[in-house]
């Protein structure tokens, strides 16, 4: 198994073309896919994770903020679904990627994090963006 380095990023701060990708493999929104991890301090935080074939992202955002950045994306609708005609063109750009395992289905609740601090890098072998 290959080690990829891990990338801890603000969703905001990443490139547009991964910001599509996560919408592509998280059609029905984030918020009942983040997990929780401590970080350096110790404290909970919350992450949404994200694959490529190089890299691994913890893309950090709380409950809340993943409620909301569905919310005011045009990409999705008002039931908070990627909007089929955006599904396509991701899946048209995208669909010779790998790693995409585009999810099907809503899960079941991972658990709510309401906590708004923004944290340090959980382990050694992250990366944190400073952008």
């Amino acid at each position: 198994m290959v080690n990829k380095p891990r990338i801890v990023k603000d969703y905001e701060k990443l490139d547009p073309e991964i910001q599509e990708q996560i919408k592509l493999n998280y059609p029905y929104g984030f918020h009942r896919h983040l997990i929780q991890y401590k970080n350096v301090e110790g404290k909970f935080v919350s992450a949404l994770p994200f694959e490529t074939e190089d890299r691994y992202y913890l893309v950090r955002m709380t409950l809340i903020e993943a409620k909301q950045i569905v919310e005011d994306d045009d990409d999705y609708n008002s039931r908070g679904e990627l909007k089929d005609s955006i599904r396509e063109d991701y899946e048209e750009k995208y669909g010779d990627l790998d790693h995409l395992t585009i999810s099907d289905g809503v899960p079941d609740d991972v658990g709510d994090d309401e906590d708004e601090e923004e944290e340090e890098v959980a382990d050694a072998g992250e990366e944190e963006d400073e952008d």
